[in-house]
């Protein structure tokens, strides 16, 4: 476990673009709620296979013209060199700085991956392209991948995305910090010394979180999973016992060296800032 902060503690929270004129009005409240507490930066996803690549762009451009930094997602699954060239070179003549570099999902019914496999080779590829202009964060799996043969695989690949020439880490949410704690550690034993930032996913609906957490490979403790199946309909229940986990788990990461935190806020602003005020946090 870590004992020491190397960095100072950032705080990042993550949108996903809006498909409608409601979800666009929505997001504009639920930014202009969570910039006031000064984020480190402000993420976007990246549908499957880009099936949202101008959502995205439209996306971030506006929250970058806002004031507050912002880093949109970056799959490389189903693209080729020129295609991810184009959208390096638009991100650059806006401004943008960061990137999260993923492989991403290929989209339903297409056969085949595209010029790059890994999110390792989009890292190199961004390296080549632009040099040191971007800031680039990938993901982690302090539970392992879902899709790795075992831990020690899924460890190299991590690595290999490290050495192509990232800046830091975003870990997929999770419930149990011995997880990240024993990811962190070995990192460390293996010369890794860029920040991991933990993933958090407030907690509000346990339909949608089982959800999220089978397609991700997010494990939901069994305690904890018996814990929100018994509260049944109660939502307020629900929202209640969330609150009080996951601000716990935040503690205790922030506690023991965690260098920030990064909130899937599945574009709401209450479940995020209720944690941050649990916290005496103000960003």
């Amino acid at each position: 476990m870590q004992s020491q902060r190397k960095y100072p503690q950032l705080f990042s929270f993550e949108f996903y673009p809006p498909k409608t004129e409601e979800g666009e009005v929505n997001l504009e409240i639920v930014h202009n709620k969570l910039a006031k507490l000064k984020p480190d930066f402000f993420s976007v996803t990246f549908g499957a296979g880009g099936s949202t690549r101008d959502k995205t762009f439209d996306t971030v451009i506006d929250i970058q013209a806002k004031g507050i930094a912002s880093a949109p997602h970056l799959s490389c699954v189903a693209s080729t060199k020129d295609n991810i060239r184009t959208i390096l070179k638009s991100y650059q003549d806006n401004g943008i700085a960061k990137i999260v570099a993923l492989r991403g999902d290929l989209p339903s019914g297409m056969m085949s991956a595209g010029e790059f496999r890994y999110a390792n080779e989009l890292v190199e590829f961004i390296r080549q392209e632009t040099g040191d202009y971007f800031q680039i964060h990938v993901a982690a799996y302090p539970e392992v991948h879902p899709q790795s043969v075992n831990a020690e695989e899924d460890f190299k690949n991590f690595k290999r995305k490290v050495d192509a020439g990232a800046n830091a880490v975003i870990t997929q949410y999770f419930y149990n910090a011995d997880a990240y704690f024993y990811f962190v550690d070995t990192c460390e034993k293996n010369g890794i010394t860029i920040p991991i930032v933990p993933g958090i996913m407030p907690v509000t609906q346990y339909a949608q979180l089982f959800r999220f957490s089978e397609m991700c490979g997010a494990d939901i403790p069994r305690w904890m999973r018996k814990r929100l199946e018994g509260f049944g309909d109660d939502r307020e229940a629900v929202k209640d016992f969330g609150l009080e986990l996951v601000t716990n788990l935040c503690q205790r990461l922030l506690d023991n060296g965690a260098p920030g935190l990064h909130f899937y806020t599945m574009n709401q602003a209450a479940p995020t800032l209720a944690i941050l005020e649990q916290l005496q946090i103000n960003t």
